[in-house]
């Protein structure tokens, strides 16, 4: 094995700075754990001038990171520029091809191009390691490829993104509303200060639900069209209410096998107060995992950050220092499954609707006249009259019911005059 290793690190932002000023006061104590010395040969970013929090060592900067490859032998890179496709993905596939071994905590990335970067990394028997790319510093990726390898797994859900999660907690613990939480999210660094639509979405969630499904399932990363909400309708009148009724709002991330089939889903969910999920707040991250004979396990920690995600890289790192060389996807390509999708049609839950109303005699008959149209039956029912603005809120829980009949139902009823807006959904999680 190899005595030493020469890393180059693309990308200087917040967790690229980070993490290069981890590797340079941690060489000693990653050379006692694996007996391996590091080399930093090159770092690159856009910018040799911009401030940054941490010194670096401005002789090995390069601005074209594809210059690196011609003056040195790199034999790790650290891809920590965060695009999806773009500059990312070539500099990971010219790393590849030069049987670098490359760690990145880049979720779009791997949730986009992961099968056929898995595939060139095989080929190439160098690692493709993105430990970072799911939770921050939780070690699920490496639980559900290593710790459970032998289980059969058949559901993993969590709460994946802290920003939400924040939010969420942060709204019922201060009473303020979503727009005056999310600024203070941005102010705390919780939140993208320009755009945080990709947290607040669900796509976020979402690209990390996929890279769980390959790993937990042994199947190739799935693109199918599959349901995502966010949680930027979620108002602080829904907080109050879930408050009322025992429950709290999370968006939770669910992947499963249903039938052989693949369900991946990202939405907000109403779970109990005294539930395990129910009490994960803040930034806090949880993965559950369910699986025969392990039955199911949990993993709770920090999601996001440049500290978290600066550890699971190290623990890449680690890793390949101590000559594993392993599958990116946990097996072979060429054994990776292919799911078909279970249709969300049949998806099947328990509901909250809220519907604003005008505060006049028929509206709630007309409502529940066109739920029972769709068989969808009430199971409790709660009217707040507002006599001063001529309103009435009406929040209905109902029993299981069929996403098709939900969205059918939903649909009509946006049709009807009496309600001011457009209805809230939101999800009950069993």
């Amino acid at each position: 094995m190899k005595k030493k290793y020469n890393i180059a690190v693309v990308g200087l932002g917040q967790i690229g700075s980070y993490l290069l000023n981890e590797l340079n006061i941690k060489k000693k104590i990653i050379e006692v754990k694996t007996g391996v010395k590091i080399n930093i040969v090159a770092i690159s970013a856009k910018n040799i001038k911009k401030k940054r929090k941490f010194k670096f060592n401005k002789k090995i900067f390069f601005s074209n990171p594809f210059e690196i490859f011609k003056k040195h032998k790199v034999d790790i890179l650290f891809e920590a520029i965060g695009m999806s496709d773009g500059i990312s993905k070539k500099i990971v596939e010219e790393a590849l091809n030069n049987k670098t071994h490359v760690i990145t905590p880049n979720k779009g990335l791997i949730s986009k191009h992961g099968n056929s970067l898995a595939k060139l990394a095989e080929k190439n028997n160098v690692n493709l390691e993105f430990e970072a790319s799911v939770a921050g510093g939780i070690p699920i990726l490496r639980t559900i490829k290593e710790g459970l390898t032998t289980n059969k797994i058949t559901k993993v859900y969590g709460i994946l993104n802290g920003t939400c999660n924040y939010i969420l907690s942060e709204m019922e613990n201060s009473n303020q509303k979503f727009t005056d939480v999310l600024i203070k999210a941005q102010k705390l660094g919780y939140a993208e200060p320009g755009n945080p639509k990709l947290d607040l979405n669900g796509f976020d969630a979402f690209a990390k639900v996929r890279i769980l499904s390959a790993l937990a399932f042994n199947s190739k990363i799935s693109h199918q069209k599959c349901l995502m909400e966010g949680i930027e309708r979620i108002e602080l009148d829904d907080i109050k209410i879930a408050n009322q009724l025992d429950l709290r709002i999370k968006l939770l991330g669910i992947t499963e096998l249903k039938n052989d089939k693949l369900f991946e889903t990202v939405h907000p969910c109403m779970v109990g107060k005294s539930s395990y999920i129910g009490n994960v707040n803040g930034v806090m991250n949880a993965v559950i995992t369910e699986g025969k004979p392990v039955g199911e396990s949990v993993l709770q920690g920090e999601g996001a950050g440049p500290g978290p995600t600066s550890s699971s890289l190290l623990s890449d790192l680690l890793s390949i220092l101590r000559g594993n060389i392993k599958k990116p996807l946990g097996v072979s390509f060429s054994n990776l499954k292919s799911f078909k999708p279970y249709n969300v049609n049949n998806y099947t839950n328990s509901l909250y609707l809220r519907f604003v109303v005008r505060d006049k005699p028929g509206v709630l008959s007309q409502i529940t006249n066109s739920l029972a149209k769709f068989n969808i039956s009430v199971k409790r029912l709660i009217q707040t009259p507002d006599k001063k603005n001529n309103k009435a809120t009406i929040v209905i829980i109902t029993h299981k019911t069929p996403e098709i009949n939900c969205r059918n139902c939903l649909s009509l009823l946006k049709r009807n005059k009496n309600i001011l807006k457009a209805p809230t959904l939101i999800r009950l999680f069993d």
